[in-house]
């Protein structure tokens, strides 16, 4: 069976019409040379992992993988697409050679095969499931027949596809999912902080809010990290008492006693943990002396995210986040 893949002409659509006037798609990584004699993937792997040593072992595997496809799954008879996103056109056609070593197409795509292409395909004419499928981000992927079908359907008609309800409900599908990963990947850097980062973090989300903060040293600090009010001394209410705790585990009922065992009645609670809190800890907290709010990962990033744009430059640089626009 005939696979089907995409290999993106670079970003802007760059090299479109370089490709459509040559016949040919084309790669980039010319630095680690041809890779005619490079036909199994560890020996591509140990050719890249000597050209770009900084590499952390997730580029090396992306760039492996990238190029053992195009070198070696790849066959003649495959279909192709590549798109002009400034035109919004896909064109279509088939892989027509091997792999070879052409810098001819592009100096710095010298990867190469020819193509026979087939013609061009008006993004508009796709159905939403198609196009949320041709949306990926990679330099080369594959194609489920599913969409190719859905292509040369399109090819061949010029019509638009009918409308699926549920493929357009598919659009908010996809919007949802980038958000939850945004969400784990933002909450996996906040992982990656040492506490004491983590603690200037909340500080800052603090600092965003409206307070002034005082952070207490490195050291024993009679159970608080953070002292955050109006004045920045804690004389004026409401003084909000931190505690910060960066670990795996949850937080338990005793950690809680032990923090409000040191409270004033006057005093406003705010217990941080990114190992979230147990079940006895959550009751603790529900029937403290004083209002105490327990802060987990979660809502910590959302309160970040929330405030991101109040934070000072060095709490942000902290969390370095990127604004993305979607459509409403």
């Amino acid at each position: 069976m005939k696979q089907a893949w995409v290999v993106r002409a670079e970003r802007g659509g760059r090299l479109y019409d370089a490709f459509k006037e040559k016949s040919a798609i084309a790669i980039g990584w010319g630095e680690i040379g041809s890779l005619a004699d490079l036909k199994t993937r560890d020996k591509i792997a140990t050719r890249v992992a000597a050209t770009w040593p900084e590499w952390k072992p997730q580029a090396i595997a992306m760039a492996t993988g990238q190029l053992h496809r195009f070198r070696s799954e790849m066959k003649v008879g495959d279909r192709v697409v590549t798109y002009d996103p400034g035109r919004r056109v896909y064109l279509v056609g088939e892989v027509a050679g091997d792999y070879r070593w052409d810098p001819s197409v592009d100096v710095d795509d010298p990867n190469v095969r020819s193509v026979k292409w087939q013609g061009e395909v008006s993004r508009d004419l796709l159905s939403a499931r198609s196009r949320n499928s041709l949306g990926a981000i990679s330099t080369l992927f594959q194609l489920s027949v599913e969409v190719i079908e859905d292509l040369l359907r399109a090819l061949q008609s010029q019509k638009p596809a009918i409308k699926d309800a549920a493929a357009e409900i598919a659009e908010d599908d996809v919007f949802k999912n980038i958000l939850e990963k945004a969400i784990e990947f933002t909450k996996d850097r906040v992982h990656a902080l040492d506490w004491s980062d983590l603690q200037e973090l909340v500080a800052g989300l603090l600092r965003a809010m409206g307070y002034k903060t005082r952070v207490s040293p490195a050291g024993a600090d009679r159970g608080k990290d953070i002292v955050a009010s109006p004045d920045g001394f804690g004389f004026e209410a409401p003084r909000i008492v931190v505690e910060v705790k960066h670990r795996q585990g949850a937080i338990g009922a005793q950690a809680i006693r032990s923090f409000l065992g040191g409270r004033h009645p006057q005093d406003k609670g705010l217990y941080v943990s990114t190992g979230g809190f147990s079940k006895d800890a959550l009751y603790e907290a529900e029937r403290a002396s004083i209002p105490l709010s327990l802060m987990t990962i979660d809502d910590l990033v959302e309160a970040v995210i929330q405030n991101f744009d109040r934070l000072d430059i060095e709490t942000q640089q902290l969390l370095p986040l990127k604004r993305i626009y979607w459509p409403a």
